[in-house]
Protein backbone atom coordinates (compact mmCIF):
# COMPACT_ATOMS: atom_id res chain seq x y z
CA UNK A 1 0.00 0.00 0.00
CA UNK A 2 1.37 3.58 -1.03
CA UNK A 3 2.34 6.34 0.84
CA UNK A 4 0.86 9.30 0.93
CA UNK A 5 1.97 10.94 -2.63
CA UNK A 6 4.44 14.40 -2.05
CA UNK A 7 2.95 16.91 -4.64
CA UNK A 8 6.04 17.52 -6.94
CA UNK A 9 5.99 20.80 -6.55
CA UNK A 10 6.88 20.40 -2.57
CA UNK A 11 9.61 18.25 -3.26
CA UNK A 12 11.39 21.01 -5.95
CA UNK A 13 11.13 23.31 -3.62
CA UNK A 14 12.36 21.26 -0.63
CA UNK A 15 15.27 20.62 -2.78
CA UNK A 16 16.07 24.07 -3.70
CA UNK A 17 15.89 25.44 0.24
CA UNK A 18 19.44 26.09 1.97
CA UNK A 19 21.01 23.51 3.69
CA UNK A 20 20.20 23.89 7.73
CA UNK A 21 24.07 24.53 8.81
CA UNK A 22 26.07 26.78 11.27
CA UNK A 23 26.17 29.42 8.91
CA UNK A 24 22.39 29.89 8.53
CA UNK A 25 21.34 29.36 12.30
CA UNK A 26 24.06 31.86 12.88
CA UNK A 27 24.40 34.10 10.34
CA UNK A 28 26.41 37.34 11.71
CA UNK A 29 28.92 34.41 12.97
CA UNK A 30 30.68 33.79 9.21
CA UNK A 31 30.91 38.02 9.24
CA UNK A 32 32.44 38.41 12.50
CA UNK A 33 34.87 35.50 12.04
CA UNK A 34 36.21 37.45 8.86
CA UNK A 35 36.69 40.53 10.31
CA UNK A 36 38.21 39.07 12.81
CA UNK A 37 40.65 37.40 10.60
CA UNK A 38 41.25 40.61 8.57
CA UNK A 39 42.06 42.58 12.04
CA UNK A 40 44.69 39.94 12.65
CA UNK A 41 45.61 40.27 9.40
CA UNK A 42 46.30 44.01 9.92
CA UNK A 43 47.98 43.65 12.82
CA UNK A 44 50.56 40.85 11.98
CA UNK A 45 51.39 42.97 9.13
CA UNK A 46 51.66 46.17 11.40
CA UNK A 47 53.55 44.47 13.72
CA UNK A 48 55.81 42.97 11.15
CA UNK A 49 56.34 46.24 9.58
CA UNK A 50 56.96 48.28 13.10
CA UNK A 51 58.69 45.68 15.16
CA UNK A 52 61.94 47.18 16.70
CA UNK A 53 65.18 44.85 17.16
CA UNK A 54 66.20 46.06 20.34
CA UNK A 55 64.01 45.50 23.64
CA UNK A 56 64.49 49.36 24.88
CA UNK A 57 62.79 49.98 21.81
CA UNK A 58 59.85 47.77 22.40
CA UNK A 59 57.07 49.92 23.20
CA UNK A 60 53.49 50.78 22.18
CA UNK A 61 54.51 53.98 20.54
CA UNK A 62 56.46 52.06 17.82
CA UNK A 63 53.02 51.13 16.35
CA UNK A 64 51.11 54.09 16.53
CA UNK A 65 53.71 55.03 13.57
CA UNK A 66 52.50 55.14 9.78
CA UNK A 67 54.90 53.06 8.21
CA UNK A 68 55.59 54.45 4.57
CA UNK A 69 55.92 50.79 3.25
CA UNK A 70 52.20 49.87 4.25
CA UNK A 71 51.37 52.60 1.88
CA UNK A 72 53.46 52.46 -1.15
CA UNK A 73 52.54 48.36 -1.19
CA UNK A 74 48.50 49.73 -0.94
CA UNK A 75 49.34 52.03 -3.84
CA UNK A 76 51.45 48.82 -5.90
CA UNK A 77 48.37 46.47 -4.93
CA UNK A 78 46.01 48.68 -5.89
CA UNK A 79 47.15 48.79 -9.46
CA UNK A 80 47.50 44.77 -10.13
CA UNK A 81 45.13 42.73 -11.73
CA UNK A 82 44.09 39.62 -9.60
CA UNK A 83 46.62 36.81 -9.91
CA UNK A 84 50.12 39.14 -10.16
CA UNK A 85 48.61 41.10 -6.88
CA UNK A 86 48.25 38.10 -4.61
CA UNK A 87 51.77 36.66 -5.96
CA UNK A 88 53.26 40.12 -5.21
CA UNK A 89 50.86 40.35 -1.72
CA UNK A 90 52.45 36.93 -0.84
CA UNK A 91 56.25 37.63 -1.38
CA UNK A 92 55.96 40.85 0.88
CA UNK A 93 54.21 39.12 3.22
CA UNK A 94 56.90 36.17 3.58
CA UNK A 95 59.52 39.13 3.55
CA UNK A 96 58.19 40.57 6.17
CA UNK A 97 58.32 37.68 8.44
CA UNK A 98 61.42 36.88 7.39
CA UNK A 99 62.85 40.08 8.11
CA UNK A 100 60.73 39.88 11.40
CA UNK A 101 63.26 36.81 12.17
CA UNK A 102 65.87 38.65 11.26
CA UNK A 103 64.62 41.76 13.97
CA UNK A 104 63.76 38.52 16.54
CA UNK A 105 68.03 37.62 15.91
CA UNK A 106 68.78 40.94 16.54
CA UNK A 107 66.98 41.69 19.74
CA UNK A 108 68.53 38.37 20.99
CA UNK A 109 72.23 39.20 19.78
CA UNK A 110 71.96 42.96 21.41
CA UNK A 111 70.52 41.44 24.94
CA UNK A 112 73.58 38.81 25.15
CA UNK A 113 76.33 39.72 22.78
CA UNK A 114 76.09 43.77 22.86
CA UNK A 115 75.84 44.27 19.41
CA UNK A 116 73.46 43.58 16.28
CA UNK A 117 73.21 40.10 14.13
CA UNK A 118 75.44 40.36 10.96
CA UNK A 119 73.56 38.20 8.30
CA UNK A 120 76.62 36.69 6.78
CA UNK A 121 78.34 35.42 9.44
CA UNK A 122 76.14 34.68 12.41
CA UNK A 123 74.26 31.75 11.14
CA UNK A 124 77.17 29.31 12.63
CA UNK A 125 76.70 31.18 16.13
CA UNK A 126 73.05 29.35 16.79
CA UNK A 127 74.63 26.25 16.99
CA UNK A 128 76.57 27.22 19.69
CA UNK A 129 73.39 29.13 21.06
CA UNK A 130 71.92 25.36 21.02
CA UNK A 131 74.49 24.01 23.26
CA UNK A 132 74.26 26.81 25.66
CA UNK A 133 71.04 26.48 26.42
CA UNK A 134 71.28 22.88 26.73
CA UNK A 135 73.93 23.14 29.16
CA UNK A 136 72.22 25.94 31.00
CA UNK A 137 68.56 24.10 30.74
CA UNK A 138 68.99 20.59 30.29
CA UNK A 139 68.19 18.54 26.91
CA UNK A 140 64.48 18.64 27.11
CA UNK A 141 64.34 21.85 27.30
CA UNK A 142 66.83 22.79 24.59
CA UNK A 143 64.86 20.57 22.33
CA UNK A 144 61.30 22.26 23.19
CA UNK A 145 63.15 25.49 22.57
CA UNK A 146 64.55 24.48 19.66
CA UNK A 147 61.62 22.94 17.90
CA UNK A 148 59.84 26.37 19.56
CA UNK A 149 62.21 28.71 17.67
CA UNK A 150 62.15 26.38 14.40
CA UNK A 151 58.23 26.77 14.11
CA UNK A 152 58.31 30.37 14.81
CA UNK A 153 60.67 30.95 12.00
CA UNK A 154 58.52 29.01 9.77
CA UNK A 155 55.50 30.02 10.50
CA UNK A 156 56.23 33.93 10.69
CA UNK A 157 56.81 33.77 6.96
CA UNK A 158 54.32 32.17 5.81
CA UNK A 159 52.11 34.12 8.44
CA UNK A 160 53.05 37.25 7.21
CA UNK A 161 52.00 36.11 3.42
CA UNK A 162 48.67 34.81 4.35
CA UNK A 163 47.87 37.84 6.14
CA UNK A 164 49.38 40.10 3.45
CA UNK A 165 47.15 38.21 0.85
CA UNK A 166 43.93 38.56 3.09
CA UNK A 167 44.78 42.70 3.25
CA UNK A 168 45.12 42.94 -0.56
CA UNK A 169 41.34 41.33 -1.05
CA UNK A 170 40.17 43.68 0.83
CA UNK A 171 41.71 46.58 -1.07
CA UNK A 172 40.37 45.02 -4.19
CA UNK A 173 37.26 44.64 -3.25
CA UNK A 174 36.84 48.26 -1.97
CA UNK A 175 38.94 49.86 -4.20
CA UNK A 176 37.40 53.41 -4.32
CA UNK A 177 37.56 53.42 -0.64
CA UNK A 178 41.09 51.77 -0.27
CA UNK A 179 42.32 54.68 -2.78
CA UNK A 180 40.94 57.69 -0.99
CA UNK A 181 42.20 56.29 2.37
CA UNK A 182 45.79 55.48 0.79
CA UNK A 183 45.64 58.91 -0.87
CA UNK A 184 44.83 60.14 2.83
CA UNK A 185 47.50 57.98 4.37
CA UNK A 186 50.22 59.20 2.14
CA UNK A 187 49.58 62.97 2.42
CA UNK A 188 49.48 62.58 6.42
CA UNK A 189 52.79 60.30 5.76
CA UNK A 190 54.23 63.37 3.84
CA UNK A 191 52.77 66.13 5.97
CA UNK A 192 54.07 64.72 9.22
CA UNK A 193 57.56 64.00 7.93
CA UNK A 194 57.68 67.55 6.81
CA UNK A 195 56.58 68.71 10.01
CA UNK A 196 58.56 66.39 12.31
CA UNK A 197 55.17 65.64 14.16
CA UNK A 198 55.59 63.43 16.66
CA UNK A 199 53.43 60.80 19.49
CA UNK A 200 55.19 60.47 22.76
CA UNK A 201 58.29 61.40 21.61
CA UNK A 202 58.56 58.85 18.33
CA UNK A 203 58.14 60.10 14.76
CA UNK A 204 54.45 59.63 13.10
CA UNK A 205 56.11 59.08 9.67
CA UNK A 206 57.94 55.78 10.04
CA UNK A 207 59.93 53.83 7.01
CA UNK A 208 61.49 51.58 9.77
CA UNK A 209 61.31 48.76 7.60
CA UNK A 210 63.01 50.31 4.74
CA UNK A 211 65.59 51.49 7.16
CA UNK A 212 66.04 47.62 9.03
CA UNK A 213 67.02 46.44 5.35
CA UNK A 214 69.74 49.13 5.03
CA UNK A 215 71.30 48.35 7.88
CA UNK A 216 71.70 44.90 7.38
CA UNK A 217 72.67 45.34 3.55
CA UNK A 218 75.25 47.93 4.65
CA UNK A 219 76.41 45.39 7.09
CA UNK A 220 76.46 42.87 4.79
CA UNK A 221 78.63 44.79 2.42
CA UNK A 222 81.04 46.01 5.07
CA UNK A 223 81.62 42.76 5.99
CA UNK A 224 82.78 41.65 2.73
CA UNK A 225 84.77 44.76 2.11
CA UNK A 226 86.75 44.31 5.73
CA UNK A 227 87.66 40.42 4.48
CA UNK A 228 90.15 41.27 1.56
CA UNK A 229 91.51 44.00 4.29
CA UNK A 230 91.88 42.56 7.54
CA UNK A 231 93.65 39.66 5.62
CA UNK A 232 96.24 42.07 4.27
CA UNK A 233 96.42 43.86 7.00
CA UNK A 234 97.37 40.47 9.30
CA UNK A 235 100.28 40.13 6.94
CA UNK A 236 101.53 43.38 8.63
CA UNK A 237 103.07 41.99 11.94
CA UNK A 238 106.52 43.86 13.56
CA UNK A 239 107.92 40.31 15.74
CA UNK A 240 107.08 38.11 12.44
CA UNK A 241 110.59 37.52 11.61
CA UNK A 242 112.00 38.19 15.15
CA UNK A 243 114.63 34.79 16.07
CA UNK A 244 113.77 33.22 19.23
CA UNK A 245 116.71 34.12 21.07
CA UNK A 246 115.08 37.44 20.12
CA UNK A 247 111.86 37.18 21.81
CA UNK A 248 110.97 38.15 25.48
CA UNK A 249 114.66 37.61 27.10
CA UNK A 250 113.44 39.15 30.05
CA UNK A 251 111.47 36.50 30.82
CA UNK A 252 113.75 33.55 30.28
CA UNK A 253 113.57 31.18 33.15
CA UNK A 254 110.05 32.17 34.54
CA UNK A 255 106.87 30.14 34.65
CA UNK A 256 104.34 32.72 32.58
CA UNK A 257 100.87 31.78 32.88
CA UNK A 258 98.14 33.71 31.11
CA UNK A 259 94.71 33.02 32.63
CA UNK A 260 91.60 34.35 31.12
CA UNK A 261 88.74 35.05 33.88
CA UNK A 262 84.83 34.35 31.88
CA UNK A 263 82.93 37.83 31.94
CA UNK A 264 85.31 39.41 34.35
CA UNK A 265 84.44 43.26 33.25
CA UNK A 266 84.36 46.69 34.49
CA UNK A 267 81.28 46.23 35.81
CA UNK A 268 82.22 43.73 38.51
CA UNK A 269 84.09 46.33 39.83
CA UNK A 270 82.04 49.75 39.14
CA UNK A 271 78.41 48.73 39.51
CA UNK A 272 77.43 49.85 42.36
CA UNK A 273 75.88 46.57 43.38
CA UNK A 274 78.25 43.82 42.40
CA UNK A 275 81.27 46.07 43.02
CA UNK A 276 81.06 45.91 46.95
CA UNK A 277 81.70 41.99 46.80
CA UNK A 278 83.81 42.05 44.39
CA UNK A 279 86.38 44.51 45.40
CA UNK A 280 86.54 43.28 49.02
CA UNK A 281 87.58 40.15 47.07
CA UNK A 282 90.29 42.02 45.13
CA UNK A 283 91.33 44.03 48.48
CA UNK A 284 91.62 40.56 50.24
CA UNK A 285 93.42 38.88 47.44
CA UNK A 286 95.78 41.93 46.96
CA UNK A 287 96.89 41.52 50.87
CA UNK A 288 96.81 37.86 50.52
CA UNK A 289 99.47 37.75 47.50
CA UNK A 290 101.37 40.62 49.10
CA UNK A 291 101.77 38.41 52.59
CA UNK A 292 102.87 35.76 50.26
CA UNK A 293 105.73 38.13 48.76
CA UNK A 294 103.78 39.15 45.57
CA UNK A 295 103.05 42.45 44.10
CA UNK A 296 100.92 43.36 41.01
CA UNK A 297 100.03 45.98 38.82
CA UNK A 298 96.61 46.45 37.06
CA UNK A 299 94.84 48.20 34.25
CA UNK A 300 92.12 48.22 31.32
CA UNK A 301 91.84 46.35 28.51
CA UNK A 302 89.11 47.35 25.95
CA UNK A 303 87.65 43.59 24.51
CA UNK A 304 86.72 43.24 21.03
CA UNK A 305 83.45 41.35 22.68
CA UNK A 306 81.07 41.50 24.45
CA UNK A 307 78.97 39.29 26.71
CA UNK A 308 80.00 36.06 24.77
CA UNK A 309 81.90 34.79 22.05
CA UNK A 310 84.82 34.55 24.19
CA UNK A 311 87.31 33.42 21.65
CA UNK A 312 87.02 36.48 19.99
CA UNK A 313 88.67 38.63 23.05
CA UNK A 314 90.94 35.48 23.54
CA UNK A 315 92.28 35.73 20.40
CA UNK A 316 92.46 39.17 20.20
CA UNK A 317 94.70 39.48 23.24
CA UNK A 318 96.82 36.71 22.34
CA UNK A 319 97.47 37.75 18.64
CA UNK A 320 97.40 41.39 18.73
CA UNK A 321 95.17 41.75 16.08
CA UNK A 322 91.45 43.09 16.46
CA UNK A 323 89.28 40.08 16.02
CA UNK A 324 85.60 41.58 16.88
CA UNK A 325 84.00 38.85 14.49
CA UNK A 326 84.03 34.98 12.94
CA UNK A 327 85.29 35.78 9.96
CA UNK A 328 88.42 37.58 11.45
CA UNK A 329 88.76 34.62 13.96
CA UNK A 330 88.57 32.16 10.73
CA UNK A 331 90.89 34.19 9.00
CA UNK A 332 93.45 34.78 11.99
CA UNK A 333 93.63 31.00 12.86
CA UNK A 334 94.53 30.09 8.92
CA UNK A 335 97.46 32.39 9.03
CA UNK A 336 100.80 32.62 10.14
CA UNK A 337 100.05 35.09 12.74
CA UNK A 338 102.73 35.22 15.73
CA UNK A 339 100.77 34.45 18.98
CA UNK A 340 101.97 34.85 22.93
CA UNK A 341 101.75 30.84 23.07
CA UNK A 342 103.87 30.62 19.96
CA UNK A 343 106.28 33.28 21.13
CA UNK A 344 107.76 31.32 24.08
CA UNK A 345 107.08 28.07 22.38
CA UNK A 346 109.60 29.93 19.38
CA UNK A 347 112.65 30.57 21.91
CA UNK A 348 112.94 26.44 22.29
CA UNK A 349 112.99 27.55 26.19
CA UNK A 350 109.75 27.07 27.32
CA UNK A 351 107.11 24.01 27.22
CA UNK A 352 103.49 25.38 26.21
CA UNK A 353 100.42 24.25 27.82
CA UNK A 354 97.19 25.55 27.59
CA UNK A 355 93.88 24.04 30.03
CA UNK A 356 91.08 24.91 28.90
CA UNK A 357 88.16 23.39 30.74
CA UNK A 358 85.35 24.83 28.16
CA UNK A 359 86.53 22.80 25.23
CA UNK A 360 84.92 19.83 25.50
CA UNK A 361 85.12 18.84 21.29
CA UNK A 362 88.17 18.93 19.41
CA UNK A 363 90.01 22.25 19.40
CA UNK A 364 92.58 21.79 16.28
CA UNK A 365 92.92 25.69 16.76
CA UNK A 366 95.70 24.50 19.38
CA UNK A 367 98.68 23.90 16.71
CA UNK A 368 98.14 27.07 15.78
CA UNK A 369 98.34 29.49 18.91
CA UNK A 370 101.59 27.48 19.91
CA UNK A 371 100.62 24.75 22.40
CA UNK A 372 102.47 21.74 22.57
CA UNK A 373 99.47 20.52 24.86
CA UNK A 374 96.10 21.18 25.50
CA UNK A 375 93.82 20.12 28.24
CA UNK A 376 90.11 19.93 26.79
CA UNK A 377 87.87 18.87 30.10
CA UNK A 378 88.13 15.14 29.59
CA UNK A 379 92.11 15.43 29.85
CA UNK A 380 91.61 16.95 33.58
CA UNK A 381 89.97 13.58 35.46
CA UNK A 382 87.32 15.63 36.40
CA UNK A 383 84.39 13.05 37.45
CA UNK A 384 82.14 15.63 38.95
CA UNK A 385 78.90 17.43 37.81
CA UNK A 386 78.75 20.33 35.67
CA UNK A 387 78.21 23.83 36.63
CA UNK A 388 75.40 24.36 34.15
CA UNK A 389 77.59 25.79 30.85
CA UNK A 390 80.92 25.35 33.05
CA UNK A 391 82.35 21.85 33.22
CA UNK A 392 84.27 21.91 35.87
CA UNK A 393 84.63 24.38 39.16
CA UNK A 394 87.70 26.68 38.44
CA UNK A 395 89.31 25.16 41.96
CA UNK A 396 89.60 21.68 40.42
CA UNK A 397 90.95 22.98 36.86
CA UNK A 398 93.58 24.72 38.92
CA UNK A 399 94.47 22.32 40.62
CA UNK A 400 94.39 19.27 37.63
CA UNK A 401 96.78 22.38 36.13
CA UNK A 402 99.41 21.95 39.11
CA UNK A 403 98.87 18.33 39.16
CA UNK A 404 99.25 17.30 35.37
CA UNK A 405 102.20 20.06 34.46
CA UNK A 406 102.89 22.86 37.12
CA UNK A 407 103.74 21.06 40.05
CA UNK A 408 106.05 18.05 37.82
CA UNK A 409 109.53 18.31 37.63
CA UNK A 410 110.86 18.90 33.85
CA UNK A 411 114.01 21.08 32.38
CA UNK A 412 112.04 23.81 31.02
CA UNK A 413 109.90 26.70 33.13
CA UNK A 414 105.97 26.59 31.34
CA UNK A 415 103.86 28.88 29.49
CA UNK A 416 100.71 28.25 30.10
CA UNK A 417 97.51 29.28 29.16
CA UNK A 418 94.20 28.42 31.35
CA UNK A 419 90.73 29.95 30.67
CA UNK A 420 88.63 29.79 34.06
CA UNK A 421 84.50 28.89 33.05
CA UNK A 422 82.94 29.29 36.64
CA UNK A 423 81.67 32.57 35.92
CA UNK A 424 80.11 31.59 32.59
CA UNK A 425 76.74 33.05 32.29
CA UNK A 426 73.77 32.22 33.48
CA UNK A 427 75.48 32.30 37.12
CA UNK A 428 73.58 29.25 38.48
CA UNK A 429 74.29 26.92 39.78
CA UNK A 430 77.71 28.12 41.44
CA UNK A 431 80.49 26.34 43.01
CA UNK A 432 82.17 26.98 46.20
CA UNK A 433 85.59 26.67 47.68
CA UNK A 434 86.04 23.24 48.90
CA UNK A 435 89.12 22.49 51.67
CA UNK A 436 91.87 21.22 48.86
CA UNK A 437 92.55 17.74 50.61
CA UNK A 438 88.86 17.03 49.67
CA UNK A 439 89.25 18.03 45.91
CA UNK A 440 89.78 14.54 44.74
CA UNK A 441 88.13 13.82 41.68
CA UNK A 442 85.50 16.73 41.77
CA UNK A 443 83.00 14.21 43.17
CA UNK A 444 82.52 16.34 46.38
CA UNK A 445 80.79 18.94 44.07
CA UNK A 446 77.90 16.81 44.02
CA UNK A 447 76.12 18.07 46.61
CA UNK A 448 76.83 21.94 46.06
CA UNK A 449 75.60 21.23 42.26
CA UNK A 450 72.49 20.03 43.14
CA UNK A 451 71.96 22.83 46.31
CA UNK A 452 72.88 25.27 43.49
CA UNK A 453 69.69 27.57 42.00
CA UNK A 454 68.05 26.94 39.02
CA UNK A 455 69.52 29.25 35.82
CA UNK A 456 65.77 29.86 35.10
CA UNK A 457 65.44 31.57 38.23
CA UNK A 458 68.47 33.96 37.75
CA UNK A 459 69.79 34.36 34.36
CA UNK A 460 66.41 36.34 33.61
CA UNK A 461 66.08 38.08 36.54
CA UNK A 462 68.13 41.21 36.49
CA UNK A 463 68.74 42.02 39.93
CA UNK A 464 69.44 38.07 40.93
CA UNK A 465 71.37 37.89 37.93
CA UNK A 466 73.67 41.08 39.35
CA UNK A 467 73.90 39.31 42.74
CA UNK A 468 74.88 35.40 41.20
CA UNK A 469 77.19 37.39 38.78
CA UNK A 470 79.44 38.85 41.22
CA UNK A 471 79.42 35.62 43.64
CA UNK A 472 80.89 33.89 40.81
CA UNK A 473 83.58 36.68 40.17
CA UNK A 474 84.30 36.39 43.27
CA UNK A 475 84.80 32.72 43.74
CA UNK A 476 86.97 32.87 40.44
CA UNK A 477 89.47 35.22 41.59
CA UNK A 478 89.52 33.73 45.23
CA UNK A 479 90.55 30.65 43.36
CA UNK A 480 93.15 31.58 41.16
CA UNK A 481 94.73 33.95 43.74
CA UNK A 482 94.53 30.94 46.06
CA UNK A 483 96.19 28.29 43.82
CA UNK A 484 99.09 31.44 43.11
CA UNK A 485 99.85 32.00 47.20
CA UNK A 486 99.63 27.75 47.55
CA UNK A 487 101.83 26.89 44.42
CA UNK A 488 103.70 30.37 42.98
CA UNK A 489 107.21 30.63 43.28
CA UNK A 490 109.90 33.28 43.08
CA UNK A 491 110.09 32.74 39.02
CA UNK A 492 106.08 32.87 38.66
CA UNK A 493 104.58 35.78 36.39
CA UNK A 494 100.86 35.34 36.43
CA UNK A 495 98.86 37.75 33.37
CA UNK A 496 95.06 37.42 34.37
CA UNK A 497 92.43 39.34 32.83
CA UNK A 498 88.69 39.23 31.72
CA UNK A 499 87.46 37.99 28.15
CA UNK A 500 84.57 40.13 28.03
CA UNK A 501 81.94 41.98 30.02
CA UNK A 502 78.96 40.21 30.97
CA UNK A 503 75.57 40.36 29.44
CA UNK A 504 73.85 44.07 29.07
CA UNK A 505 71.40 42.57 31.45
CA UNK A 506 74.05 43.06 34.29
CA UNK A 507 76.78 45.11 32.97
CA UNK A 508 74.12 47.88 31.16
CA UNK A 509 73.01 48.56 28.03
CA UNK A 510 75.38 51.64 27.55
CA UNK A 511 78.49 49.82 29.76
CA UNK A 512 82.30 49.75 28.30
CA UNK A 513 83.74 47.13 26.84
CA UNK A 514 87.04 47.44 29.43
CA UNK A 515 87.53 44.51 31.44
CA UNK A 516 90.54 44.44 34.23
CA UNK A 517 93.93 42.74 33.75
CA UNK A 518 96.56 42.62 36.28
CA UNK A 519 100.14 41.33 36.09
CA UNK A 520 101.84 39.41 39.26
CA UNK A 521 105.28 38.47 40.37
CA UNK A 522 107.50 38.23 42.75
CA UNK A 523 110.77 39.47 41.48
CA UNK A 524 110.35 43.27 41.34
CA UNK A 525 112.07 43.30 38.11
CA UNK A 526 108.89 41.78 36.32
CA UNK A 527 107.09 44.66 37.56
CA UNK A 528 109.75 47.62 37.06
CA UNK A 529 109.68 46.63 33.24
CA UNK A 530 106.26 47.65 32.86
CA UNK A 531 106.62 50.51 35.57
CA UNK A 532 105.84 53.60 32.41
CA UNK A 533 102.66 51.39 32.28
CA UNK A 534 101.16 53.97 34.69
CA UNK A 535 99.21 51.00 35.98
CA UNK A 536 98.03 51.02 39.32
CA UNK A 537 99.68 48.59 42.25
CA UNK A 538 97.54 46.02 43.62
CA UNK A 539 94.53 43.56 41.56
CA UNK A 540 92.15 46.64 41.25
CA UNK A 541 92.25 48.96 38.60
CA UNK A 542 91.72 52.36 39.45
CA UNK A 543 89.08 53.89 37.44
CA UNK A 544 91.35 56.58 35.40
CA UNK A 545 94.19 53.81 35.38
CA UNK A 546 95.02 53.46 31.34
CA UNK A 547 92.38 51.99 28.93
CA UNK A 548 94.37 50.14 26.00
CA UNK A 549 92.12 48.30 22.99
CA UNK A 550 93.29 44.73 24.04
CA UNK A 551 95.16 43.93 20.76
CA UNK A 552 97.66 46.57 21.83
CA UNK A 553 98.77 44.34 24.84
CA UNK A 554 100.60 41.39 22.93
CA UNK A 555 103.27 44.52 21.35
CA UNK A 556 103.64 46.22 24.65
CA UNK A 557 104.28 42.93 26.28
CA UNK A 558 106.89 41.85 23.90
CA UNK A 559 108.38 45.37 24.13
CA UNK A 560 108.35 45.71 27.74
CA UNK A 561 110.74 41.84 27.76
CA UNK A 562 112.87 43.08 25.95
CA UNK A 563 111.57 41.67 22.68
CA UNK A 564 113.16 43.13 19.29
CA UNK A 565 110.73 43.81 16.08
CA UNK A 566 111.75 42.04 12.71
CA UNK A 567 108.80 43.05 10.70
Amino acid sequence: MEGPHKPTGATEAEDAAPKDDWRTRLPLAPRNLGWAATALSALLVLFALQMPNTVGNFRISEFLRLPAEAIVGAVVLLAMPRRPRVITAACIGASLGALTVLNLLDMGFVEFLGRHFNVVLDWVLLDDAQSYISDAIGTTGSIAVTVAVILLALCLPVGTALASVRLSNLLARNNVVATKATLIAGTVWITSMSLGLTIGGVPIASDHTAGVVKVHARRASDTFRDEAAFEKFAKNDPFAKTPGDQLVPDLRGKDVIFTFIESYGRSAIEDPSIAPGVDKTLADSTQAITDAGFAAKSGWLTSATFGGNSWLGHSTFLSGLWINNQQRYNTLVNSDRLTLPEVFRRTGDWRTVGVMPGVQKGWPEEKFYGLEKNYSSRDLGYKGPKFSWSTMPDQYALEAFQRLEHGRKSDKPLMSEIILTSSHQPWAPLPKTVPQDQLGDGTVFNAIEKAGKDPKDVLYNGPEAKAEYGKSIQYSITSLIDWLTRYGTDDTVLVFLGDHQPMSRVSGSNASRDVPVSVVAKDPKILDRIADWNWTDGLRPAGDAPVWKMSAFRDKFLTAYGSTPHP
